[in-house]
């Protein structure tokens, strides 16, 4: 069973046992979150689709983590002109690993 669910403006399509980083969320290691918007869930050939979301549809998972992602560096230059800026960014995540698909 598959489920696709929304969560920080970005649909992820998840199965029981799955690792996801996700953008930040404001949960503690080791507690249980719940994914109330569930886009479709889906078995073999039986396909639920929801308009938005589904109702009565929960995915649950566990949070293994809360970490950083590896630095983008950003470099804007202008040719010829000895003018260059270097900026770096590292997006937080949450580590979530998916236990339960309630359909």
């Amino acid at each position: 069973m598959y489920a696709v669910i929304l969560s920080g403006g970005k649909q992820y399509r998840v199965q029981k046992g799955d690792t996801l980083k996700l953008e930040t969320l404001p949960e503690e290691v080791g507690s249980t979150v719940k994914f109330e918007k569930i886009l479709m869930v889906g078995e073999g050939e039986t396909v639920k689709v929801g308009a938005p979301y589904l109702n009565n549809c929960t995915v649950s998972g566990t949070v293994l983590s809360q970490g950083r992602h590896k630095k983008i560096h950003i470099i804007k230059f202008r040719r010829r002109k000895h003018h260059e800026k270097w900026q770096g960014h590292r997006q937080n995540f949450t580590e979530v690993e998916i236990t339960d698909i309630i359909a």
